[in-house]
């Protein structure tokens, strides 16, 4: 029995391709429904930002331009005269002054210890979670809180420090920790560190954590010292966790107010009142909230442009 050959065009020819199957299009009420869908998810927060920050924004910025009075007096418009008395103020100056050396000084410290933390806790080695809970315990205080704790533990009179320092013959009597502006400085600088060393050690525990070990095998591989694994893996590695606690950081230190405002009162001497301090006197205690209101704008820019140069300075080490 004889089979007979294919043809040479039936076999040349390829198999017909498959084609995949089309997704069903999606049509217009279906898409419309999932706009309001959307819409309806994203409501809640909007309201939220519209009623607590943009509202209140806008009032604020309406006080700045008017004599306000807290309690009574005549309201009328005076456009320039708050942003000029502000900043002609007794205060204005020694305040913005001390605020920048008191953000400098904490962020200097806080970032070094948190790092530092971060490095010692971030190896899974025995006792490693116990220090890391140990660490960020004073996180869960509250500022207030824990400026009510060691304005009680500073104290010359009751407060146990000045009696321990001096059983261990470190001082003759008792030590006034918030007597003089560089102790208050230094006193408020420890408080802070002590509450949030363990909440920027975290930041930074979860970015050291997300560097892969192949790296650093490699590195010791070729040779490479331990400084020179952190100055040039670590480090570079490490920049968005950094960068993120330093804006954290500067921002909250500009912005501090219940640690001197339950320690010091701005004392001694009025040499640490802050700007937010200065805020709370215009209002509260001078019952002039126009004034107020212009020292919170002059905050609000500042803030901002401090903001805007951080992350254009960050964005232009990252493209390099």
């Amino acid at each position: 029995m004889q089979v007979k050959a294919p043809d040479r065009a039936t076999a040349e020819q390829p198999p017909p391709t498959q084609r995949p199957a089309r997704r069903p299009r999606t049509t217009a009420p279906r898409r419309h429904s999932r706009r309001i869908q959307g819409l309806a998810y994203a409501a809640p927060t909007a309201v939220f930002a519209i009623v607590f920050f943009l509202l209140p924004l806008l009032l604020v910025g309406r006080m700045s331009l008017d004599d306000w009075p807290l309690l009574a007096g005549d309201q009328g418009a005076n456009a320039p005269e708050n942003y000029t008395d502000v900043m002609d103020g007794p205060l204005f100056w020694p305040a913005v002054r001390f605020t920048l050396l008191y953000t400098a000084v904490v962020t200097v410290v806080l970032l070094g210890l948190a790092l530092l933390l971060a490095l010692l806790v971030q190896e899974s080695r025995p006792g490693a979670g116990f220090f890391r809970t140990v660490y960020f315990l004073p996180g869960a205080v509250g500022l207030a809180s824990a400026s009510l704790l060691f304005w009680g533990l500073y104290s010359p009179t009751t407060g146990p420090l000045s009696s321990i320092l001096g059983h261990l013959g470190l001082v003759d009597g008792p030590v006034s920790f918030l007597g003089t502006p560089t102790s208050a400085l230094l006193s408020t600088v420890f408080l802070v560190v002590w509450k949030f060393a363990g909440f920027y050690m975290l930041i930074l525990l979860v970015g050291l954590q997300r560097i892969p070990h192949e790296v650093y095998e490699a590195a010791r591989m070729d040779g490479a010292s331990r400084g020179q694994i952190f100055r040039s893996i670590t480090l570079p590695l490490l920049r968005p966790s950094l960068a993120l606690s330093l804006l954290l950081c500067v921002t909250g230190s500009l912005l501090a107010f219940d640690q001197f405002f339950v320690l010091t009162k701005g004392g001694p001497d009025n040499s640490t009142v802050t700007v937010v301090q200065l805020i709370y006197r215009e209002a509260f205690q001078r019952l002039n909230l126009g004034t107020a209101a212009a020292l919170s704008i002059l905050v609000l820019g500042a803030l901002l442009l401090l903001n805007a140069v951080q992350f254009r300075g960050l964005r232009r080490s990252d493209e390099s």
